[in-house]
């Protein structure tokens, strides 16, 4: 009986035993679920895909890519209060740029180049009024990397001394990122020095040779309708008077001799009557 006792005071031991340390095994051996990456705050701007979308600004993203600018642009559009604005060239402005050329430049300076493409705060369009008035402007290059910017009407124009140019589109103008289309890539003077003088104006055509006809004309064809007489010239009445008197000096010749010729004849024909009489 005692034995018996023992017996199943000693399974009920076991029994309680079991059922205490199987959960916990199990719970050792269980894999833990993976944790979902945090989801990007709602206000979150991909430049990567605004980009790629809004293009055609390939040229500049691979730029963006080559000299990791991207990821400064990136960290300043979510990162901070102030926000970022970025001026991008399209692809043909790339394409058409000759002089000054971006292929002998060193990796350090095009990275300086693609910085000097954006300002280290958010303007909207209108801000650039006010903004004006505070040039030279410093961009994320730093240093002389300057812009200076001019509000015709609305219109904004960004100049690098190099590159006159205006902003033609707004692809995003939402805080804390502006992304503004621009026709040329702005060229720093702070890599390339001074840019050129401006080529002077072609020298004005030499006047035309004189024809042959108006060499031969006679002089009085040279004059104007409305010229003046000249010094030898009567004028006024006295003109009139002389015109006058040359014009009737030929007629009147013939009558002076008439009566000359006919006195004689008179004074003839009254001399023979007082001899015969």
């Amino acid at each position: 009986m005692g034995t018996t006792k023992m017996l199943l005071f000693a399974s009920t031991l076991v029994v309680l035993l079991l059922s205490t340390t199987i959960p916990t095994s199990a719970a050792k051996h269980s894999t833990p679920a993976p944790t979902p990456a945090p989801s990007p705050p709602p206000n979150y701007v991909n430049l990567t895909d605004l980009l790629t979308v809004a293009g055609p600004f390939q040229k500049f993203l691979n730029l963006l890519e080559q000299t990791q600018v991207l990821d400064t642009f990136q960290n300043q559009a979510n990162n901070t209060q102030q926000g970022i604005t970025i001026f991008v060239p399209k692809d043909q402005a790339f394409n058409s740029l000759k002089n000054p050329s971006l292929s002998n430049i060193t990796l350090p300076q095009l990275k300086s180049l693609i910085l000097y493409h954006a300002l280290p705060h958010y303007y909207s369009l209108a801000d650039f009024k006010n903004l004006s008035q505070s040039n030279p402007v410093g961009t994320f290059a730093g240093g002389k990397f300057m812009l200076n910017f001019t509000d015709v009407f609305g219109s904004v124009h960004v100049s690098s001394g190099w590159t006159n140019t205006k902003i033609t589109s707004s692809v995003r103008s939402t805080d804390p990122v502006a992304v503004y289309q621009v026709d040329q890539v702005l060229i720093p003077e702070a890599i390339f020095g001074n840019p050129p003088p401006p080529s002077p104006p072609p020298p004005a055509p030499a006047p035309a040779p004189a024809s042959p006809s108006s060499l031969s004309s006679p002089p009085e064809a040279d004059k104007g309708v409305g010229s003046g007489p000249t010094a030898d010239a009567p004028s006024g009445s006295s003109g009139k008077g002389g015109s006058s008197a040359l014009n009737s000096s030929p007629s009147s010749a013939p009558n002076k001799i008439n009566w000359g010729v006919l006195n004689c004849f008179v004074m003839v024909i009254s001399g023979v009557l007082v001899m015969l009489f």
